[in-house]
């Protein structure tokens, strides 16, 4: 049985494919309900990881914190999909074992429980493959074709030609951000002003017989002052605050298009020797399914 310590170093784990490829980080992993040792762990694949992948770890080796697998990225993610409710049934374990082509286990799998973390994982477990060339056929079945597989595990009597499918969308991010700051600045004004003052004016008049008799109604020679208060305005400035304006704010969505480009991989399957093509039949994007 697997300690608790191995465990978590699987779930702190990346799974690699066989050339490298980084395929995701371990999200559960599945023991194996005889034995208690892992058997499977599942990777998020599909657009934006929005789907789980089961990977085997019959044929995997633990470096560090990778576990590296021997397939590629799009095998794992075309994979059958299984519900992570935390078991495996034996049906369900015997579609993925054909899937991946290696061995039934015959015994079912159900997850650990645990979330994602991240510590260092164990050391490698063993590997199991199928008998090439051969097929196992149940009470009552045949041989469901002529042909076999020359390359590895014979699965069926047909060879599946496989495409990527390519979806396009939006996803949401942040692009920037706008700001609103008041601060206040000061700057000079001005502006002309009249203004008025008073002066004062000496007003001589000579003496007639209208004014003789204010003239001698004082002494013959006295001394005598006289003053006048003068005025003047002057220019003052007055200031208030009052609001001129009120500023906020806001967002609009402007339409705009974007021209996205990938690569899309496929099989293509050429005929040797003395066969004959019967035709063009399941070669177009949605054939029949891949498992």
């Amino acid at each position: 049985m697997a300690s608790d310590q191995q465990i978590r170093g699987l779930y702190a784990a990346t799974v690699v494919s066989n050339n490298g490829d980084k395929i995701g980080a371990v999200e559960q992993v599945y023991l194996d309900d005889t034995s208690g040792e892992p058997e499977w762990v599942t990777v998020k694949t599909g657009l934006f990881g929005s789907a789980q992948s089961f990977v085997p770890l019959a044929a995997a080796a633990v470096e560090g914190d990778q576990i590296r697998v021997p397939f590629l990225k799009d095998r794992i993610k075309d994979a059958p999909r299984m519900e992570e409710d935390g078991d495996l049934s034996p049906a369900q374990e015997a579609e993925l074992y054909r899937y991946y082509g290696l061995e039934d286990s015959g015994d079912a799998a159900t997850t650990t429980g645990e979330t994602t973390g991240t510590v260092a994982g164990t050391e490698t477990t063993t590997t199991t493959t199928g008998t090439p060339g051969t097929t196992t056929a149940g009470a009552g079945e045949g041989v469901r074709g002529q042909g076999r597989d020359t390359s590895g595990p014979n699965t069926d009597d047909a060879m599946t030609r496989s495409e990527e499918r390519v979806s396009f969308g939006t996803q949401e991010r942040e692009s920037g951000r706008a700001r609103l700051r008041k601060h206040v600045v000061t700057d000079r004004v001005s502006e002309e002003v009249q203004v008025s003052r008073e002066e004062a004016v000496v007003e001589r008049e000579p003496i007639t017989d209208a004014n003789r008799g204010e003239a001698l109604s004082g002494g013959d020679l006295t001394e005598e002052e006289h003053e006048v208060t003068l005025h003047e305005e002057r220019a003052v400035v007055d200031k208030e605050t009052v609001p001129v304006e009120r500023v906020r704010l806001g967002t609009e969505t402007v339409a705009d298009t974007e021209t996205v480009s990938a690569d899309r991989r496929r099989e293509e399957i050429e005929v040797d020797g003395d066969a004959t093509d019967a035709g063009a039949a399941g070669r177009g994007t949605g054939d029949a399914d891949r498992r």
